[in-house]
């Protein structure tokens, strides 16, 4: 069985090149994964029987996740393809990601305050200027451009929750991608009730 770096890496349950993962305890299967590549290679020619044995006798001695990259590293690529590893994603923490959500709440209320003021001051002045002492018609703008600006501002506290499970949300799935686990599918509301 010819693996490849990232095909080895991916039958990781957990990444051993992460360091985040390298003090945690390899399981038989990791070891089992390791054992098949040494294997391979030893098939290929790439090892002698001196060193295939001594590979597999530290595999069998192997205790943590971080032990197993040493012992291949002559044979797969060690760092990712992506040149990123997992601890290279930047994990914001839950302050980080509610100040990051502020912050676009801020941005949504400016794109509102100046979606009332521009159009309803270019209708007022249009007003002014053609039919001045006439139906006052902006109103209808004014009104149309305020019910956004004003559902904004009541709706501060939803917006912000809005926009911090979008961030967090968007970060799980940069971790997800970079772990090589497939995006998880929302849950449906279509299960089919016995009764």
């Amino acid at each position: 069985m010819e693996l490849s770096g990232e095909d080895l890496w991916g039958a990781f349950a957990l990444d051993p090149r992460d360091p985040a993962n390298g003090g945690l305890r390899a399981s038989d299967q990791d070891r089992e994964v390791v054992r098949g590549l040494l294997a391979t290679a030893y098939a290929d020619g790439r090892l002698d029987r001196e060193e295939f044995d001594e590979r597999s006798d530290r595999v069998a001695a192997a205790r943590l996740l971080g032990d197993v990259p040493a012992i291949v590293d002559d044979l797969v690529p060690v760092t990712p393809a992506t040149g990123r590893s997992l601890s290279c994603v930047p994990l914001a923490d839950r302050a980080d990601v509610a100040a990051r959500a502020q912050r676009r709440y801020e941005s949504d209320r400016r794109e509102a305050l100046l979606g009332f003021l521009g159009p309803s001051l270019i209708c007022v002045v249009v007003w002014a200027v053609v039919m001045y002492g006439g139906f006052f018609w902006p109103g209808f703008v004014i009104a149309g451009t305020g019910i956004n600006l004003i559902r904004t501002l009541v709706r501060r506290q939803d917006i912000v929750e809005g926009h911090v499970r979008r961030l967090e949300k968007k970060q799980a799935k940069q971790v997800r991608q970079l772990e090589g686990q497939p995006e998880a599918k929302p849950p449906t509301d279509d299960a089919e009730d016995p009764t």
